[in-house]
């Protein structure tokens, strides 16, 4: 795939958590293989998304704030555009690369995203 259409995939995945036809985990596991930092921004956004359930649950100004960022992210990437800088920058510290693949299964998973919270 190129990235255009790496975007666009992607923009729809976020689309897919946003509606709950996917899961975070689910939709991550989808995400293509990329140095584009937009394409990891959105990942590291679902991440984020997900760590904040309990928060999400509990004050609905964070919810709707939350779902509009993320909606912006999925509108910006479907249509195959970069995301702004100013977005990009903010998830800097932990553009390690997409953590797909999880060799210890889902203890691999919960080790990932410990690190990723850094916990």
């Amino acid at each position: 795939m190129n990235t255009a259409n790496d975007r666009k995939f992607v923009g729809r995945l976020v689309f897919e958590v946003l509606t709950e036809r996917k899961n975070v985990r689910e939709a991550i596991k989808l995400f293509p293989e990329t140095k584009d930092l937009s394409i990891e921004c959105a990942y590291h956004a679902l991440v984020h998304y997900s760590a904040d359930e309990e928060m999400r649950y509990k004050d609905i100004e964070y919810r709707e704030a939350q779902d509009d960022y993320l909606e912006f992210l999925a509108q910006t990437l479907s249509e195959g555009k970069a995301l702004p800088k100013n977005i990009i920058d903010e998830y800097k510290p932990y553009y390690k690369g997409t953590s797909k693949v999880w060799i210890d299964g889902i203890q691999g998973f919960w080790k990932e995203f410990k690190r990723f919270i850094n916990i």
